[in-house]
């Protein structure tokens, strides 16, 4: 290992105790009456339709979280932001102090592709996430989450992709802020891939966020959804606990979500579920609802 990546882990494990003492702080203030043996956030994706109409702003989101659907932990999606001045950001973080809400982390989109196969590409989309990593911190958020896409051979895509989340992890790392991979569509798509990519990277500060959905590669093939989980697991640093529809006893319809838990919590994962409503059927706040009553449900009877 090179001098320059053990410094870098001895920093983030001696900030470790500062972000996980402002996480406990956060945490207990608003524990589950059920104890969990996870928290739940609220995804600002299960929003982004209400968001896009104008009915509500993303400085509503905290307020929205907290008053409407009782949770206290929020993760916002970069897209859906006015902008990263300082004075909107000072407004949004009073805002989220003012609601007694954690800002968790930030999902990062339509920057650059950090597994480009072209390197001066790759290093701006490198660049272009500094700016999230700022706002990050300035927000009081733990994370940022980015994709590993590019084209070429699932081999060179993971170089490339190593190469990007290891600059950007490392830079990234000076203001404490984890930098997190989805399954996301393509290569990210495949757990063993994505796994694969994290462990050579070999940072405390780059990790996961295994998304209960997301597992098609291509419109020909999918990968399977709980090897994937179990794959990606290992490497968390947060969890999108991914929804489309539900039946009458309030189960969700595309997935075996009693399962998936088993893999979350056989992990000894203990940190955020992120409730991510993606269906048409029942509306944004509908589905909210009908995804935190399942988590709160299943996550009780395992205990």
């Amino acid at each position: 290992m090179s001098n320059r990546r053990q410094f870098l882990k001895n920093l983030l494990v001696a900030g470790a105790g500062v972000g996980l003492l402002s996480g406990r702080m956060a945490s207990a203030k608003d524990k589950r009456r059920d104890e969990l043996f996870f928290d739940i956030s609220l995804a600002e994706w299960s929003l982004h339709r209400t968001l896009r109409s104008g009915k509500m702003t993303n400085l509503d989101f905290p307020r929205v979280a907290r008053e409407r659907y009782d949770i206290a932990a929020i993760e916002y999606v970069s897209t859906l932001f006015k902008n990263t001045k300082l004075q909107y950001l000072s407004e949004l973080r009073n805002i989220s102090v003012n609601e007694e809400v954690n800002n968790v982390l930030i999902m990062v989109d339509d920057e650059g592709d950090l597994g480009d196969t072209d390197a001066a590409a790759r290093n701006q989309a490198v660049e272009n996430h500094f700016k999230w990593i700022e706002t990050a911190k300035y927000l009081g958020c733990q994370t940022i989450r980015v994709n590993a896409r590019g084209e070429g051979s699932s081999q060179e895509v993971a170089q490339a992709a190593i190469e990007g989340l290891s600059s950007l992890s490392e830079r990234a790392a000076h203001d404490g802020i984890n930098v997190v991979v989805e399954n996301h569509g393509g290569y990210s798509s495949n757990g063993q891939w994505l796994a694969g990519v994290i462990r050579s990277v070999d940072m405390p500060n780059c990790g996961t966020l295994p998304d209960f959905g997301n597992f098609d590669i291509s419109n020909q093939e999918s990968y399977d959804r709980y090897k994937g989980i179990k794959e990606l697991m290992p490497y968390a640093k947060g969890v999108s606990a991914k929804t489309y529809d539900f039946d009458g006893q309030g189960n969700e319809t595309t997935m075996d979500f009693r399962r998936i838990l088993q893999i979350v919590q056989q992990a000894s994962y203990h940190g955020y579920l992120g409730i991510e409503y993606e269906g048409s059927r029942l509306s944004e706040h509908e589905g909210i609802l009908a995804s935190k009553k399942l988590l709160e449900r299943v996550g009780k009877e395992l205990g």
